[in-house]
């Protein structure tokens, strides 16, 4: 069973915020406008809350969970997004996230092999849930997709980066 003090702290940071990650990954394949990102983005906060009260949860899900919780983890995370993504492209924050999600799983293969599947595994359903929080297209709502061919392709990328294939979305 794998926990913070498994990792320094920089390893650390990278596997506490890689819920956010994948969330920004979805977001910035396919924008939604502000209530698609506001959807989205509590989609991502749902799941981690999720994983904090579930017992049955990977312990290291758990454990990034309950120190996201901690203002301060939050702070750090926001802090540290905001110098990486300061100034970036849509294109370029989905490329840093995915370039960020495939160091956060050689960090995990090399410090938490035996939770590392369950763990990645949980950053793809939040994922998931990020890009089903929002309707694509259309016109208020009406006539658009739970999950966009955009954000089913990041969905696969993100699954191939992960190391669990592809995804159907």
């Amino acid at each position: 069973m794998s926990t913070k003090a498994n990792f320094t702290p920089e390893e650390w940071a990278h596997v506490a915020g890689s819920p956010m990650v994948a969330g920004i990954a979805i977001t910035a394949a396919e924008p939604s406008g502000i209530w698609g990102l506001l959807k989205e983005s509590m989609a991502g906060g749902w799941a981690v809350l999720e994983a904090q009260h579930d017992e049955s949860a990977n312990p290291l899900v758990k454990a990034v969970a309950d120190d996201i919780a901690d203002p301060a983890t939050r702070d750090a995370i926001k802090n540290a997004f905001q110098e990486r993504f300061k100034g970036s492209t849509l294109p370029d924050a989905k490329a840093k996230a995915e370039s960020e999600l495939q160091a956060v799983a050689e960090i995990l293969d090399q410090k938490a092999p035996d939770d590392a599947p369950a763990f990645k595994r949980w950053l793809l359903t939040v994922a998931q849930k990020t890009a089903e929080a929002s309707t694509e297209g259309g016109f208020l709502g009406i006539g658009g997709v739970a999950v966009s061919d955009a954000e089913k392709t990041t969905l696969d990328e993100i699954a191939n980066i992960l190391g669990l294939g592809h995804v159907t979305a």
